[in-house]
């Protein structure tokens, strides 16, 4: 999400300069007046440097003076200043949202409701409503990418995790969930003194379908089900309040970008305009099940519809998408957002409509409630006025917003005075929340080859290690991106150096390495008693608007870890710092790069977490949430095709592990530790029958499946034990996968997951894992058209390397 116009463009980049560093942003304006300056000054061209200093200062003490007046947080209804608002009902908390809502809106003028139909809402200051800006982010912990947040000296950052894709990769829903509850607290600890809204973009759980997309590390990865987990899991943290109201929102989620939106700048293909072509069967298989899950699973209060068209239609006017699942089938209780600028975009951009007030008019009557931008602002009066929308359908969607908004509490009057109100900067960047990123980080490394007697190195035993490559001291790559400003660095440098003495030569001067440097990192690796290599990707490589067209190792990167690795006499080992995957064949087989780690990007603690893996300190147990695919794949699949399945007549190979069957680099789910675990069934069933009437069609004629229908799935389940051994000395924590090979109908998938556990064993130690599978809801598939069936015939079920049959019968 990103405004997509040049004004909006500007005015964001402006707003990030000035929350990075005011004085940065005062000199740029300098700079920028320098021509108009100099014109008027022209005879002395000291006057332009002493109105420079005056502006210069003058703004920062501004600044400064905004800062410090700025310690509270906006609220409507505030009766102790204004003690007539006590008299309106919608400040009155003894009554229900919808009852203060109605107050509310009627008590709006038309252009009232218009001004809070955009994220930079108007304020009323007739009945004591304040401003309020919606846009806020919090991916992977608070950022001050849009105009909601910022940080100042009262709060210089925020706790910042592991992108979602590294988070993911722990496949800990217990870690999905309480940094959700961390970032949550951090953001209203912010909100309190003012620096933060209540409204978090946040997270974006689409499908990474193609390990081309730029912002496939902000996503959970490719399967539905790890994704749908996620989704549920964050969200519940963001919002779920410490009273357990489920009427009151802690802040307020976003599950986004709504749908099948997975292209941002491929080969010309920009997000604007691409159409995605999906089956109805893809849609609901693959693209819905992690919205589906946010709103259902999750109660998120809001939902982004994207900026490309599904099958023709812009899914910001798309009332079957909206109104029709959204707010219908999964019954959203919460506002529905478009990404920004998206309404203009399907007016000036896809030519969806004619005139800008029928794209307003399209777009709020297939239920949309909030704009990002200022086109329904500008353009919905005049929609009303030539008769395309009525005042009712306005009141619908601003009532959406306002119930969100008083969910929050933001109607409730003075903040201080409620649940969170003793929130404050002592709350963020706590010891707590810095040592919860570093494991998380930790939970997210990957480990997927090693050799013996490489890792764990042992502190002792190692006297000199060299770090190389270019993100071997890394600090903003490892925040990746929609990151705020991160509580400190430890790079992967500071991390190892930290444990033992180290020499370092970054080898190329950053991720693109035109130009490697051999002879230095070379030289150091040559006597160390070990190597590490840390390479990769960057947001120059892979971010939102670009995509990859190569997922080779960026540059002269292979060459510098093949030289280095050739001349080092110790163990290698090759840390691989990015979101996406990338063809790292070359290091799979060659043998004297010992072992290779993935780390993602690993968020503010990501060096000091590699070193702990690096060394024994932390036992690796991160799986890949994502399959590795080689170059060869990318060379000839269209990254805008769209379609999960193979098509043998084309020979299109289809996508993920679910539908692809040909060479990876590591597949999904790869990943070792450092003890050998060992899986045994204890409890399954060979055969489940599925209750019928006696009249059913399925009786009397054979059947494939059958529909997902109440009356035969009511406490349709079984149970599944399995024992979990750690043959290890080492405690481990451990990702118990349950696959389901279905059988071959509805062109199903070959492999699917069914659900997955953590587990924690100590060294030697075994633990019983159980599995509850729902017959109807675990084991169907869906079928051409879109419907859930239950698939009759032999499953087998997966666990590790066991395999166990199950039959589903009439």
């Amino acid at each position: 999400m990103w405004p997509s116009k040049t004004e909006a463009s500007r005015h964001t980049s402006l707003t990030f300069i000035h929350n990075k560093n005011p004085a940065l942003l005062l000199l740029l304006l300098c700079y920028l007046s320098r021509p108009y300056i100099t014109m008027a000054y022209v005879r002395n061209r000291a006057y332009s440097v002493l109105l420079c200093l005056f502006i210069y200062s003058a703004v920062i003490l501004l600044s400064c003076g905004r800062v410090w007046s700025q310690t509270s947080p906006i609220f409507a209804c505030d009766v102790a200043k204004n003690p007539a608002l006590g008299d309106y009902g919608f400040c009155d908390k003894s009554l229900s949202v919808k009852a203060r809502v109605a107050d509310l809106v009627g008590r709006l003028t038309l252009q009232e409701k218009i001004g809070n139909l955009v994220n930079s809402a108007i304020d009323v200051s007739r009945l004591g409503i304040p401003k309020y800006e919606w846009w806020s982010e919090a991916l992977h912990g608070v950022s001050n990418i849009g105009p909601g947040t910022r940080f100042s000296s009262v709060v210089p950052g925020a706790t910042s995790f592991p992108m979602p894709i590294s988070i993911a990769a722990s496949f800990n829903t217990s870690l999905f969930e309480i940094m959700g509850k961390v970032v949550s607290t951090e953001a209203r600890a912010m909100h309190n003194v003012g620096l933060a809204g209540l409204t978090y973009w946040s997270p974006n759980i689409n499908i990474f379908r193609d390990p081309r997309w730029g912002r496939g590390q902000e996503t959970p990865g490719e399967d539905p089900v790890l994704a749908s987990k996620y989704a549920a899991g964050y969200v519940k943290g963001l919002q779920q309040t410490d009273d357990g109201d489920p009427n009151k929102l802690k802040v307020a989620a976003c599950c986004k970008h709504y749908t099948a939106y997975d292209v941002d700048n491929w080969k010309g293909v920009q997000r604007y305009t691409f159409n995605a072509v999906v089956t109805k069967q893809d849609l609901d298989d693959t693209f819905q099940p992690p919205f589906k899950s946010c709103v259902i699973d999750g109660n998120v209060a809001s939902v982004m519809c994207s900026y490309n068209k599904v099958n023709g239609k812009p899914t910001c006017a798309d009332p079957d998408l909206l109104k029709g699942v959204v707010r219908g089938k999964w019954k959203l209780n919460g506002y529905i957002v478009s990404d920004c600028d998206s309404v203009e975009v399907l007016y000036k951009d896809q030519h969806y409509t004619k005139t800008p007030e029928e794209a307003a008019a399209k777009s709020i009557l297939a239920g949309l409630d909030l704009n990002c931008g200022r086109f329904l602002g500008q353009y919905t009066e005049g929609a009303v006025k030539q008769g395309l929308i009525d005042e009712a359908s306005i009141n619908n969607a601003v009532s959406n917003n306002f119930a969100t908004l008083m969910r929050l509490g933001f109607f409730d009057g003075d903040p201080s005075k409620q649940l969170y109100g003793n929130l404050g900067p002592k709350d963020v960047c706590t010891p707590a929340n810095q040592e919860l990123a570093r494991e998380a980080a930790r939970q997210g490394i990957v480990l997927l080859k090693n050799s013996p007697g490489s890792l764990p190195l042992n502190a002792k035993a190692i006297k000199s290690l060299a770090v190389i490559g270019p993100n071997a001291n890394a600090t903003r790559v490892m925040i990746g991106n929609y990151e705020g400003i991160p509580c400190k660095y430890t790079s992967p440098l500071q991390g190892l150096t930290a444990l033992v003495p180290t020499s370092y030569a970054a080898g190329c001067p950053n991720v693109q390495c035109t130009n490697a440097a051999l002879d230095d990192a070379k030289n150091i690796a040559s006597s160390a008693d070990a190597t590490v290599i840390v390479v990769g990707a960057s947001l120059a490589i892979e971010a939102e608007s670009l995509d990859r067209v190569s997922i080779l190792l960026p540059g002269q990167q292979q060459l510098l870890v093949t030289e280095v690795a050739n001349a080092s006499k110790g163990p290698v080992i090759l840390v691989i710092m990015s979101g996406g995957g990338m063809d790292v064949s070359f290091a799979k087989t060659n043998n004297k790069i010992t072992s290779i780690l993935w780390v993602g990007y690993p968020g503010e603690a990501g060096g000091a977490a590699i070193a702990d893996v690096i060394f024994g300190f932390h036992n690796p147990s991160g799986r890949l949430p994502i399959t590795w695919y080689p170059q060869s794949y990318v060379d000839k699949v269209a990254m805008t095709n769209m379609n999960m399945r193979p098509d043998p007549a084309t020979g299109y190979p289809g996508r993920t592990y679910r539908f692809y069957k040909g060479e990876t680099v590591f597949s999904f789910g790869d990943g070792l530790s450092y003890s050998s675990v060992e899986h045994k069934l204890v409890k399954a069933p060979q055969l489940v029958s599925v209750p019928l009437a006696e009249d059913h069609v399925c009786r009397s004629s054979e059947c494939k499946s059958l529909d997902v229908a109440d009356e035969h799935c009511q406490n349709l389940a079984f149970d599944i034990h399995l024992r979990i051994k750690n043959k290890g000395k080492m405690s481990n924590s451990h990702t118990v996968f349950l696959f389901s090979t279905p059988p071959a109908v509805h062109n199903a998938p070959q492999k699917h997951l069914l659900s997955f556990e953590k587990v924690h064993l100590t060294g030697k130690s075994e633990a019983l894992v159980r599995f509850k599978v729902d017959v109807c809801k675990d084991l169907s598939v869906v079928d051409e058209l879109g419907n859930r069936k239950v698939a009759l015939g032999q499953h087998l079920l997966h666990v590790g390397n066991l395999k166990h049959p199950l039959s589903v019968r009439i």
